[in-house]
């Protein structure tokens, strides 16, 4: 997927629900009374109301903010994976 297919799908504008989302789950996952299963719930649901509290309340920007959760919590697995499998090869060497 290109960054212009993305832009068509979600608002270049919500770029900082991203940001903030997964600054979100960032803080979440550092409080130990969250369970670790509820984060995604949690950061999904506070991209919707950030992306419609931006924007409006409709369908279509419910489902971009939808997407920039999808986004956040998809980018920081990306980040974090990527950091544990080099890390992990770093111990192997």
């Amino acid at each position: 997927m290109t960054i212009e297919a993305l832009s068509e799908l979600i608002d270049p504008e919500l770029t900082i629900v991203v940001a903030a989302c997964w600054v979100i789950g960032m803080i979440l996952k550092g409080t130990p009374q969250i369970p670790n299963w509820t984060i995604v719930y949690i950061v999904t649901g506070a991209a919707i109301v950030l992306a419609m509290a931006l924007q409006g309340f409709t369908l279509k920007v419910g489902l971009q903010g939808l997407l920039c959760g999808a986004v956040s919590v998809y980018g920081h697995q990306l980040f974090k994976q990527t950091r544990e499998a080099v890390r992990k090869d770093g111990e192997e060497s």
